[in-house]
């Protein structure tokens, strides 16, 4: 047989084959004077055997594992392995799905910055009514950011100040007027005197659960250099009296 039919009879690609000759599973034939390999029906068996095992899920390895004569793993253990390697990917899926079933079921359904964890959108939810403001669309952007980037153990304490700063009506409604205060500074400059209002409003806004230390406010950091990048001179002006006012007063 040439390669095609080898190929064709078994039902994998010529690429298939060749890889598989790339990486020693599958033994090559001698050439025959006219340059061609000729395959016999041992190759034919082989190649079906390495066919079935990785439909089975097994990596190359594993298969050079069961196909080699001194293989330190024999099939049995091979598959044993392979069938607890899938129940955990399987427990794996099926906790991934009860969080995005918890976050499809959600009031408010899933936030514009979603997906987020399903305490945080019920969060977002209570502030919906906020959306026409672009400093509230910009601060759930970075809190959402800072979710995803903090270690898992520092989650917990960003949800629950969060929840301090926006999981009342009263913390809502005097969010919404420091949001006020930063969006009509958008086209203003730094020494603008509104800038100190601004400040003391989004300080208040913050609550001690998020900066606890004085010295964990790093005006230098990048992360900051970036924000206030992002931000018209003023609003970034605000930002950094509001962190300093923090320091100062924690």
């Amino acid at each position: 047989m040439r390669i095609g039919e080898l190929a064709g009879v078994v039902g994998v690609t010529t690429r298939a084959v060749r890889h598989y000759h790339h990486v020693g599973l599958l033994p090559e034939p001698e050439r025959r004077a006219n340059g061609y390999r000729e395959y016999e029906l041992r190759h034919a068996v082989v190649l079906a055997r390495i066919r079935r095992l990785t439909e089975l899920g097994l990596g190359l390895a594993e298969v050079r594992d069961v196909l080699a004569d001194d293989a330190g793993k024999d099939l049995v253990e091979v598959l044993t392995e392979l069938d607890e390697d899938l129940a955990r990917q399987e427990q794996a899926l099926r906790e991934r799905r009860a969080r995005l079933r918890t976050l499809l079921d959600a009031e408010g359904g899933v936030p514009a910055e979603g997906p987020v964890s399903p305490e945080l959108a019920a969060l977002f939810a209570g502030t919906a009514h906020l959306s026409d403001s672009p400093m509230a669309a910009k601060d759930r952007e970075i809190i959402a950011f800072l979710e995803t980037a903090m270690p898992a153990a520092d989650r917990e304490r960003l949800v629950s100040s969060v929840g301090e700063a926006l999981g009342s009506p009263e913390a809502v409604a005097r969010a919404g007027e420091a949001y006020a205060l930063l969006d009509a500074l958008s086209g203003a400059e730094p020494d603008d005197p509104r800038v100190a209002e601004a400040a003391r409003a989004l300080a208040d806004c913050i609550p001690p659960g998020l900066f606890p230390q004085s010295g964990e406010l790093d005006q230098d950091g990048g992360f900051l250099r970036a924000f206030y990048d992002d931000l018209a001179p003023a609003q970034a002006e605000a930002v950094r009296r509001a962190l300093r006012i923090l320091s100062e007063e924690r």
